[in-house]
């Protein structure tokens, strides 16, 4: 190691030329893998504390990339996984999106670390956008992209050892998809996925399902569990509001995987994902935790549409790529798996510690009645900590400062 670099700098220094070296023998050997040939890369260097902003080429810093803390904080925790998945050919939908850059973006770094030899084929409807979104990742594992609408794609014709589904419905600034999005997207999209998985004989199936299943929590359960959906239990049943069409899509979606599984094909693992925080989550869409760091980021006044009564838990998506990754390897068959922190926070509460961290003022549009119960959406993770050993590691409070350092490019 050069004595003017620091550790840190060095072990992304050599990140980079392993990756690039290996580029360069795989074109030179059989062209350009998955598509044109990717810009000329400028040296990419780490700049700052092992709590910095990630990336940076030598002309300015380049956001889109994870910090190098996070990539190696998920590789520790989830070797076991990733072991795992040593020579796997996966296939992943929703890939380009805020489950998908982080899955994609660990998988990439410790494959690179370990040597795992894996590929993944990731389905999108814009592969030239997607390649250049990760051209900094190179290789490997060796990423390909491939053209289609998760309702209607063609199949790819070759074999795959594990399935990412994490296609969501699309949504515009603020509002999200259509009932008709929603219902094809999750239904129509999961149908069509298993069928190409039992195709492809795939075992391994994950689930990015929502702790949206669960309907609405009643206000005496702390924390709901994976077994509230049984008859007689602790949630109320989901009903026709149209805000409940998300989680009647995905209990379809769960029950098209178990169908799948008792009919001999796919295994499939349910991932009930809740609420969660960290780079890459819009800013402008409908996320609280985004939508405050991006007010707070524009200098604009957090503006809570409600009371800031409701309490809500979020999970940093560090962890959450350690869930998932550990999920896929090691979840039970057929088992569904809570994903998130028990830690529960008032959305006025998270309003107010954004707004301190970056500066700005909160504004509530209405104030809270006397009495009224309090909405909840905070899971129970103990099955996850005893059957899969997962914990919480980085704290609400970290959570915010981690992603509003990303976002302004600070070490």
């Amino acid at each position: 190691m050069p004595a003017s670099a620091s550790p840190l700098e060095f072990r992304q220094e050599a990140y980079e030329t392993s990756l690039a070296g290996l580029r360069s023998s795989l074109v030179r050997k059989a062209g350009p893998v998955g598509g044109p040939p990717l810009p000329s890369q400028a040296r990419l260097k780490y700049h700052g504390s092992m709590s910095g902003p990630g990336y940076q080429r030598a002309d300015g810093p380049q956001p889109s990339r994870l910090p190098l803390r996070d990539l190696e904080e998920v590789a520790a925790a989830a070797a076991g996984a990733f072991k795992a998945l040593r020579g796997a050919r996966l296939f992943v939908t929703g890939g380009t999106g805020f489950f998908g850059r982080w899955l994609l973006e660990t998988l990439a770094f410790a494959a690179w670390k370990e040597r795992l030899e894996v590929m993944a084929t990731v389905l999108t409807r814009d592969p030239g956008r997607a390649r250049a979104r990760f051209a900094h990742l190179l290789e490997p594992p060796r990423f390909s992209f491939v053209a289609g609408d998760v309702r209607t794609f063609s199949w790819p014709g070759r074999s795959f050892t594990h399935v990412i589904h994490a296609a969501a419905p699309s949504s515009t600034a603020g509002r999200p998809a259509s009932r008709t999005e929603t219902l094809g997207v999750v239904d129509r999209g999961t149908r069509r996925v298993l069928d190409f998985a039992a195709f492809a004989g795939v075992r391994r199936f994950l689930l990015t399902s929502s702790g949206a299943v669960y309907g609405r929590q009643p206000p005496d359960v702390d924390r709901v569990p994976e077994d509230a959906l049984e008859p007689g239990r602790s949630v109320e049943p989901l009903t026709n509001d149209p805000k409940e069409i998300y989680g009647h899509a995905k209990r379809q979606a769960e029950m098209r995987c178990l169908r799948a599984m008792h009919g001999g094909g796919v295994r499939p693992v349910l991932a009930r994902c809740f609420a969660f925080a960290g780079p890459h989550l819009p800013l402008d869409a409908h996320y609280a935790f985004g939508n405050f760091i991006g007010d707070g980021l524009a200098g604009r006044p957090i503006r809570i549409e409600g009371d800031g009564t409701p309490l809500r838990s979020y999970l940093y998506a560090g962890d959450l790529a350690v869930w998932l990754w550990t999920m896929l390897a090691f979840g039970e068959a057929g088992r569904a798996y809570n994903v998130g922190s028990e830690e529960a926070v008032g959305i006025g509460e998270l309003a107010e510690r954004v707004g301190a961290r970056l500066g700005v003022a909160v504004e509530r549009t209405r104030t809270p009645v006397p009495g009224q119960p309090v909405e909840r959406y905070v899971p129970s993770t103990e099955r996850a900590r005893e059957e899969l050993g997962l914990k919480v590691t980085v704290g609400l409070g970290e959570a915010i400062d981690r992603t509003v350092r990303w976002h302004r490019g600070e070490p």
